[in-house]
C-alpha cells in the first residue's frame, strides 16, 4: 500500500507540475504558436506583416536566361534583375500568403537573336500583380491576370518591340538560402515583326529575399 500510495503522489506532482509550467509559458508569452507562412528571422521567426515590403535581386553567381526553346542557347541573358513586392495577407501556417509585385527590373541584357545586335529595355507591365506563395514553396506570379512585358531590341533595321503575355510565372521557394527560382516559364508572343521570336522561356533565380520594412532588413522564409 505505501509503494502504491508513492507512485500515485509522484503521479500527482508531475501532473501538477506539467500545468503549473504552462500556466507559466502562457503568461510568459513564450507558448509554443502556429506560426505564419512568411516569417522572418528563421522559419520558426516573427511573422512578416501586412504591409511589408520584401526585396530581391538575382542570386550571386547566376543570370536571367529568356530563351527560344526549352534548353536551347538562342535568347537574351540580363547580369540583373530585381523586384518589389508588398505583403496583402499573411495567414497562419500551412496555408497560402497573398503578396503585391509592383516592379521588377532587368539590366545588363544581351542578345544571340538572328538580326539583332543588343537589347534596348525589357519591361514588365501589368502591374501590379497578384502574388501567392503556398506553405511547402510554390510561388505564382500573376494571379488571375497574367503578366505582359514588352521588349525593345536593337536590329541591323532599327529599333523593334516586341510584346509577349504569360497566364503566370510558377515557381518554388527555398529556405536553404531564402530564394525563388523559375524555370522555363512561358512568354508567347503578342505583338512584333517576325524578329520577335513566337515563344520565350524565362528562367532566374532571385535571392535572397528581405524584408526591407524591419530593421536590418532579414531574410525571409516559407513555412
Amino acid at each position: 500500500m505505501g509503494a502504491r500510495r508513492t507512485v500515485l503522489a509522484t503521479a500527482g506532482f508531475t501532473a501538477a507540475a506539467a500545468l503549473l509550467a504552462a500556466g507559466q509559458a502562457f503568461a510568459t508569452g513564450t507558448a509554443p504558436a502556429a506560426g505564419n507562412v512568411l516569417t522572418y528571422g528563421g522559419a520558426a521567426g516573427s511573422a512578416v506583416a501586412v504591409g511589408d515590403v520584401l526585396t530581391s535581386s538575382l542570386s550571386a553567381g547566376t543570370t536571367v536566361a529568356i530563351r527560344t526553346s526549352v534548353g536551347g542557347t538562342t535568347g537574351i541573358t540580363c547580369t540583373a534583375s530585381g523586384f518589389t513586392a508588398t505583403v496583402t495577407a499573411n495567414p497562419a501556417a500551412p496555408g497560402t500568403a497573398t503578396e503585391s509585385l509592383t516592379a521588377q527590373t532587368f539590366g545588363g541584357c544581351t542578345s544571340n537573336i538572328l538580326g539583332t545586335t543588343g537589347v534596348q529595355s525589357i519591361t514588365v507591365e501589368k502591374l501590379p500583380a497578384v502574388t501567392s506563395v503556398t506553405s511547402g514553396g510554390p510561388i505564382t506570379v500573376g494571379v488571375g491576370g497574367g503578366l505582359q512585358t514588352t521588349v525593345k531590341l536593337n536590329t541591323l533595321l532599327g529599333l523593334t518591340t516586341c510584346t509577349y503575355t504569360s497566364t503566370g510565372l510558377n515557381g518554388t521557394t527555398s529556405n536553404t538560402d531564402n530564394s525563388i527560382t523559375f524555370a522555363n516559364q512561358l512568354f508567347s508572343k503578342s505583338g512584333g515583326p517576325i524578329t520577335c521570336p513566337s515563344s520565350s522561356y524565362f528562367s532566374a533565380k532571385y535571392g535572397p529575399v528581405k524584408d526591407t520594412s524591419q530593421s536590418g532588413s532579414p531574410s525571409v522564409f516559407v513555412n
